[in-house]
């Protein structure tokens, strides 16, 4: 058999024109859209941004970013986090648009369009977001039990109980704080390690309950109801972040906090540590793996414009995460003000009572700055100065106040949300509406990125699963149900170390793997320049080239490199948790056991493991489908495949036939579904010499459309 000469250029369709997807005519817009007549679509375009805003921009802006941007450089911190955001985060993000965009299916259905031995990939993502979604509630369900005993004064946690038997104030309490008190035995009531389980704590499973209610009710009817929800979910963060930086502004030490946190630090950039941390954030701030960024971008017109709203939703996300930032940082400036000034008048008033003594050395030489009849009037910059040159005749019972140490002693995450900002609510004035507004925010940046992830389940599943897909409000509910009961870990009194087990280690390592699959898939598999095609017949331009090389081999080898440093970290440095000792009333770091080491690497295990299951699965169901042009190229660009149209009188002559199981395992030709339409296949190979002829005399009919 000898191959057909490639068409004259003088005789090329028009359609074929340089630059241009030869893929092009498989895809008719107004007939894919009318094939998905009856797929969900956003009723309009701020709908769908408010719902990619509010599933990106969630806990992890205000408690993850503010804390490594303060422990590693501040402003350099930033610098760093904006190259890797703009090398890696943008393009992959983009990528996973694009590809919900076209295909319009959920996390599955996308990557098994590309070869269905990468359905795996898909249900990697399933699983991952069933993780995240049944930790992520715990934290709305603690969110709202500290809204609801926001609602009285003075709040619950500004100052220690007394014990109704001895009458004083109670020992674990004294010991610590009031906020730290009541997060660690009121609301959690919390065990001294994860060994001891305890019973369920009742009140924290009634609002886990409400939580998943919540979730239940707003996504019921699909994104018709969450779309809804969005309007106020994603937009009343915003107007809280705004009230609290303009409130914070005006407290006494917002600027050193400021300050504190935009200082650069240019040595970091040597530390892998930094690296490595950086581009976790930027990893899991823009939702990259999940398969909501897929799922949301598949109910999109075809020709919405996706590299925009990559551009937009990342920007977007940058700029809260240093709102966050600076409201974080003005609200804990003013919380070591407090501190060191109240360590001020302490050591005053214990140099005022020493003075008093006519044989203490310190009875001269306080210095005129130094009033001791009335500590709360000495300044924070006066008593270090006197205490800087006087420190070596004072006690032990005399130290130093300094505002950087406490800046110093960052706090992330739960710590920062319920004990930090709980005690500087408490010292606001008409402090349970400052309360209560910080939680409500809470409530609504968990929720908007709970619908997100969630979409990343439901949405798959109905899918590629046509009998789930016609009960979608019983698969929402069974889904929650289901959510809710395994979510009974959580709220035992040891269910804290859970939460903390899940968020460090149930998602990182598997959506990193799934990430550089997708990569892989849509680089390597697919081929970047077909890719690059597919997005041009949607946007109507083509995009930079410069994707395809940040695609290819930037944004894999640093997902691998995330990926190895993530792997040598845990192997090396045996995993650890905080546990809260009732006794000594403090924090202290303790190493998981051994059955939780069990558990955490089944958790990694059982969320990656439907990659290669897929893999092998479909190659020993198909042997056949490893010969296509695809795979055998190895990542070379598939021969072009031109399609012509058909008349509506060869569609009824022609026999159908039923695409068989081989035909399901061959790498699709094009991304983008055809439409009503209908095109065939023009001959690419004479089957015998002979026919050189007839084929030619044929070849004008063929390229006209009939």
């Amino acid at each position: 058999m000898t191959e057909k000469p490639p068409l004259d250029a003088m005789e090329a369709p028009a359609w074929l024109g340089e630059g241009r997807s030869e893929t092009q005519l498989a895809t008719d817009p107004d007939g894919a859209e009318a094939c998905d007549a009856d797929r969900p679509a956003w009723d309009s375009k701020i709908q769908y941004v408010l719902a990619q805003v509010g599933f990106s921009v969630g806990l992890g802006n205000v408690w993850r970013f503010p804390y490594l941007c303060h422990q590693n450089g501040g402003g350099a911190f930033m610098l760093l986090y904006v190259f890797l955001l703009i090398i890696v985060g943008v393009p992959l993000f983009f990528m996973e648009l694009a590809a919900g965009q076209s295909i319009r299916q959920g996390s599955i259905g996308v990557w098994k369009h590309i070869s269905p031995k990468l359905a795996g990939i898909g249900y990697s993502s399933c699983i991952v977001c069933f993780y995240v979604a049944l930790y992520y509630n715990v934290i709305i369900a603690w969110s709202l039990f500290y809204m609801g005993n926001s609602f009285q004064y003075p709040l619950p946690w500004e100052h220690c109980p007394t014990d109704a038997t001895t009458n004083d104030t109670v020992k674990e309490c004294a010991g610590s704080s009031p906020t730290s008190y009541f997060w660690f035995r009121k609301a959690l009531n919390i065990t001294n390690c994860i060994d001891e389980s305890g019973e369920f704590n009742p009140i924290m499973t009634g609002c886990l309950l409400a939580a998943w209610a919540i979730v239940s009710l707003a996504m019921i009817k699909g994104i018709k109801s969450s779309a809804k929800v969005m309007y106020f979910s994603s937009v009343f963060p915003y107007v809280v972040l705004f009230i609290f930086l303009i409130r914070g502004l005006m407290l006494d030490g917002a600027m050193e906090g400021i300050t504190f946190m935009f200082y650069p630090k240019l040595e970091i950039w040597g530390s892998m540590q930094v690296w490595r941390q950086a581009a976790t954030q930027v990893f899991f701030a823009l939702g990259l793996g999940y398969g909501s960024v897929i799922a949301y971008s598949s109910y999109n017109p075809v020709h919405n414009n996706c590299h925009r709203d990559a551009l937009m939703v990342s920007g977007i996300n940058f700029a809260t995460s240093v709102l966050a930032s600076l409201v974080v940082f003005v609200v804990l400036g003013f919380r070591a003000k407090n501190i060191a000034l109240r360590c001020v008048a302490k050591n005053v008033g214990l140099l005022s009572l020493m003075s008093s003594f006519e044989s203490s050395p310190l009875s001269v030489g306080l210095g005129p700055g130094i009033n001791t009849t009335d500590p709360g009037s000495v300044s924070l910059a006066e008593y270090r100065e006197w205490y800087s040159h006087h420190s070596s005749a004072v006690g032990p019972d005399i130290t130093d106040c300094s505002l950087e140490e406490e800046m110093n002693k960052g706090v992330e995450g739960t710590g920062l949300a319920f004990i930090a900002f709980t005690e500087v609510m408490a010292l606001f004035p008409a402090s349970p509406f400052w309360s209560t507004l910080f939680f409500l925010m809470l409530l609504n940046l968990g929720l908007s990125t709970m619908f997100g992830t969630m979409q990343g389940i439901l949405t798959p599943l109905m899918d590629n699963f046509s009998v789930l897909g016609r009960h979608r409000t019983l698969l929402t509910v069974s889904s929650c149900a289901l959510g809710f009961l395994i979510g009974l870990l959580f709220t035992q009194r040891s269910g804290n170390y859970f939460v903390t087990m899940f968020d460090d280690y149930s998602a990182t390592l598997p959506l990193v793997i799934v990430v550089i699959f997708e990569t892989v898939s849509v680089s390597w598999i697919y081929g970047t320049d077909r890719f690059l095609d597919d997005i041009e017949v949607m946007l109507k331009w083509r995009p930079p080239a410069v994707y395809k090389y940040l695609w290819k081999y930037v944004c894999l080898l640093s997902m691998v490199g995330l990926l190895t440093a993530s792997l040598l970290r845990m192997f090396f440095k045996r995993p650890t948790y905080t546990a809260w000792n009732q006794t000594t009333a403090s924090e202290m770091t303790l190493e998981y056991p051994g059955w939780a080491l069990g558990m955490i690497i089944m958790l990694i295990v059982f969320a990656s493991l439907p990659v290669p299951i897929g893999y092998v699965y479909y190659t020993v169901k198909n042997p056949t489908a490893g010969n296509s042009r695809c795979e055998e190229g190895g990542g070379h660009e598939m021969r072009r495949e031109f399609y012509t149209k058909c008349s509506s009188t060869e569609q009824l002559e022609a026999p159908r036939r039923a695409p068989t199981e081989e035909d399901e395992a061959r790498p699709r030709a094009a991304f983008l579904p055809i439409g009503n339409e209908n095109y065939r296949l023009l001959p690419q190979l004479e089957e015998e010499d002979g026919d050189d002829d007839d084929d030619d005399d044929g070849d004008g009919e063929q390229d006209t459309e009939v």
